[in-house]
């Protein structure tokens, strides 16, 4: 404790802090009602800011408002409540900070909220590369740990960049749908790197339902500046745009044609149809990765990638990877690369002694199921 003689003439020390503070947060028995969860969130927005206010007293020792601790009290309550007239209130989930800047631990403040096909963590990410030649063993060759809010196809420049400069350049790139992108294909592409991984299909209603006509459906004439639609309309305005910085063409179709279109509840809710497309060079190479990644043949020179998932497993396995041991960015990013180069030595190992790659695990029932069928 910082100042203890200090903080015992405050009206900190009290019955009702003791009462709910005597136990450590992770294992107080929170109310079970959302109301009353809500309420006691809110009685701790208060006591925080009233410890807060102390600290700004002329009698509080001056060291204490420099102290990490006390800076990270400030910013969480900023973050986590706002006080006015009416009090001390939670915010709301859309009134807190993106979750790239949202501090989610006090033990770790460059630790972030990330969320992935439903599951959710606090802490980072480890992005992995790894070679994958027929007659060679398998090495991780790039390891980078990003915030947990970090997309993935921020990374692939990245990949590409540092392992020119090792003298690793990859000719064929593999990776999953969260790492491409028509715009990255192109810019490995003039790198000498074919990145090779599933694009995102069209979206849109009928993408969703399974009817109706997606942008694919609509005939684009790039000389003449125009989209024709499936039922013959052709487009009224082709603007040049910008959408997050990025450029797109923005299409629209006429009202009066729409309103009359005999298609157009299968084609668009809006009262007229709109279409936002990429530039042509990227929006023909994403028309022609969707037919490709169709094939059998795609599909099957795809599962190169496969063994990229038996490493994650293997790190996870062997190292408990997915728990880090050491608080921030910095130090959790070392540790991850050095589990990389224990990884690549237990690898080596396997190779020069002919140890067998392991097969794909299965369940004692498949098991059974197999030898009923032989």
């Amino acid at each position: 404790m910082a100042a203890p003689a200090w903080l015992a003439g405050t009206d900190a020390v009290n019955a009702d802090w003791l009462a709910r503070y005597r136990q450590r947060a992770d294992s107080y028995r929170l109310p079970k009602g959302e109301a009353e969860r809500t309420a006691f969130a809110e009685n701790v927005g208060g006591d925080g800011y009233e410890l807060l206010d102390t600290l700004n007293d002329p009698t509080a020792p001056a060291h204490l408002a420099g102290l990490d601790a006390i800076v990270v009290l400030r910013t969480v309550w900023a973050q986590e409540y706002q006080r006015d007239a009416r009090g001390v209130r939670w915010r709301g989930h859309k009134q807190r900070p993106a979750g790239a800047a949202r501090i989610v631990s006090p033990h770790d403040v460059e630790a972030r909220c990330g969320v992935k096909r439903g599951s959710a963590w606090d802490g980072y990410k480890t992005h992995l590369t790894e070679s994958c030649d027929d007659d060679l063993p398998h090495l991780i060759t790039y390891v980078a740990t990003t915030p947990a809010t970090t997309d993935d196809h921020q990374l692939t420049a990245a990949v590409h960049q540092t392992l020119t400069e090792r003298g690793l350049k990859p000719a064929e790139h593999y990776v999953d749908g969260g790492y491409t992108s028509a715009k990255i294909i192109l810019a490995a592409r003039a790198q000498g790197i074919e990145v090779i991984g599933p694009v995102k299909q069209a979206g849109g209603r009928p993408a969703l339902h399974g009817s109706g006509y997606a942008a694919t459906d609509f005939h684009i004439d790039w000389h003449t500046r125009q989209a024709t639609c499936p039922q013959g309309r052709i487009s009224t305005r082709w603007s040049d745009t910008t959408i997050g910085g990025q450029p797109r063409i923005h299409i629209d179709f006429s009202r009066a044609g729409c309103t009359s279109c005999p298609a157009k509840d299968t084609c668009t809710t809006a009262a007229y149809r709109v279409l936002t497309l990429l530039p042509r060079e990227e929006h023909e190479l994403l028309q022609q990765r969707r037919a490709q990644q169709q094939t059998d043949q795609w599909k099957k020179r795809y599962h190169t990638r496969a063994g990229v998932e038996g490493s994650v497993s293997q790190a996870v396995r062997r190292t408990g990877t997915r728990h880090t041991r050491y608080r921030g960015h910095a130090k959790t990013s070392l540790a991850q690369v050095l589990t990389a180069a224990a990884l690549n030595l237990h690898r080596l190992d396997a190779w020069w002694t002919g140890t067998p790659l392991g097969t794909t695990r299965v369940s004692h029932y498949e098991q059974l199921v197999l030898s009923l069928a032989a």
